[in-house]
């Protein structure tokens, strides 16, 4: 049995950070494993260790050589091998829209014919929420979405889901099928020292567009960025510096003004 799992590397801003054209410089950027794609790769480790039969267990992302360090987390947790996609046609575009990302993933699928798909729910930078299942439609598999409870049996995946209003929804997909994983689904592991040696020998295979036979014209459907702003804050915070016998006043007379305790 053969389960492909998605990663992507994320970026998280510093709390003060400036913008430069349409980016943020790196000085202000971290980069880690998605959160949701965490809790996927959790799923499909579980899922190996649990069968009797053998269980392989690929990685695949798409992004620059920095973004091995992340996949490298994920072999580090017991995925067995990692395929990163990249070139310089993707290097060129401003933001890939799920439908885009969806296709190039497919293209990978089809050549390890996974019998199933894991895919966080969603990703921490874009948020679009759509990538898996429009890779459902593009492998022509059965697919369920915000899965938070996933059992395998013979021939398919007993789930549960998560519907609007905190409503669940259980119910049974044949397989091959693509599930798109909700954090909170297990709790990931942290990779291991021995995990993490171990990881820098396991194979990690880099591909281009033309490598899976995907045109770079591909990416001419990407979005394109228009503009970057900071999010704009509601209020203000006041600071008070200081002991507190100093502040004591200042906060009374804040607190006067804005009616708090006035009757």
């Amino acid at each position: 049995m053969k389960v492909l799992v998605t990663v992507k590397e994320v970026a998280e801003v510093a709390d003060d950070f400036e913008i430069e054209g349409l980016d943020i410089p790196e000085r202000y950027l971290e980069y880690d494993l998605n959160e949701w794609d965490d809790y996927a790769v959790e799923a499909a480790v579980r899922i190996a260790e649990d069968r009797d039969e053998d269980v392989d267990v690929v990685a695949v992302t798409i992004g620059p050589e920095r973004s091995e360090e992340t996949v490298r987390m994920a072999l580090a947790k017991g995925v067995d091998r990692a395929i990163r996609v990249w070139d310089d046609a993707l290097a060129e575009a401003d933001v890939l829209d799920p439908t885009t990302t969806a296709r190039i993933i497919a293209a990978v699928a089809e050549d390890e014919e996974p019998a199933l798909v894991l895919s966080g729910v969603q990703a921490a930078d874009t948020g679009f929420g759509a990538t898996g299942v429009a890779l459902a439609d593009l492998l022509d598999m059965g697919w369920a979405a915000v899965v938070n409870d996933l059992e395998l049996g013979d021939g398919e995946a007993s789930v549960r889901r998560e519907l609007e209003g905190g409503v669940e929804e259980l119910t049974t997909v044949d397989l091959p099928a693509v599930l798109t994983i909700q954090t909170g689904i297990n709790e990931p592991r942290y990779a291991s020292l021995r995990g993490i040696r171990q990881a820098q020998r396991k194979e990690l295979a880099v591909h281009s567009l033309s490598d899976l036979d995907l045109e770079p014209s591909l990416v001419d459907d990407a979005l394109t960025l228009s503009g970057m702003a900071k999010p704009e804050s509601e209020s203000d915070a006041t600071i008070f510096e200081g002991a507190a016998g100093e502040t004591t006043a200042e906060l009374e007379t804040v607190l006067r003004d804005a009616g708090v305790g006035a009757e």
